[in-house]
């Protein structure tokens, strides 16, 4: 029983390694997954042009976006961290 037990405990742990490493964060996107990401960031937004542009060039250069429509930046710190020459927040 105590061997089931072990087998069963590494097995789970196993798979929620698995998908705390999938649930996201900085580097978690790849290229190519972003126009998907940032439609859904700028869903909310009456200044769509705009906010794809630069969620589309953030999430290029830091491989994350934060999740819902606004806010929740600290998820990504480059993303955040990325500021306008006139110190600003680059990304939407």
């Amino acid at each position: 029983m105590a061997k089931i037990s072990l087998a069963l405990f590494l097995l789970l742990s196993l798979v929620f390694a698995i998908q705390a490493s999938n649930t996201g964060g900085e580097g978690s996107l790849k290229p190519e997954e972003c126009p998907a990401a940032c439609a859904y960031r700028c869903s909310a937004t009456s200044h769509k042009n705009p906010c794809l542009e630069f969620c589309n060039m953030c999430c290029k250069k830091c491989l994350c976006v934060p999740s819902g429509t606004y806010g929740h930046k600290e998820e990504c710190p480059c993303y955040n961290n990325w500021k306008t020459k006139e110190g600003g927040p680059k990304c939407p």
